[in-house]
């Protein structure tokens, strides 16, 4: 598998820790999105760490294809 599955097509909005590190699913498959809960294995798709600089309400991308990387730029209404 090289393509990630869309588990969303909207953002999860989450809030995090500052200073947390956080490590987005990039593969779609995870029970626990929008984090890894080990279900890439085999996929050749690894999480995403995401350190929170400050406490806040951030908006991880849900259709895996943003191009922010983990955070959401809107391209989940294109799909």
């Amino acid at each position: 598998m090289t393509t990630p599955i869309v588990a969303q097509k909207s953002p999860y909005a989450t809030d995090v820790e500052a200073g947390k590190t956080y490590y987005w699913c990039a593969c779609g498959r995870s029970a626990k999105q929008p984090f890894c809960d080990g279900s890439h294995k085999d996929t050749g798709i690894a999480p995403t760490p995401y350190k929170a600089e400050e406490s806040k309400k951030v908006y991880f991308c849900g259709c895996k294809a943003s191009g922010k990387g983990v955070m959401c730029d809107g391209t989940h209404s294109k799909i």
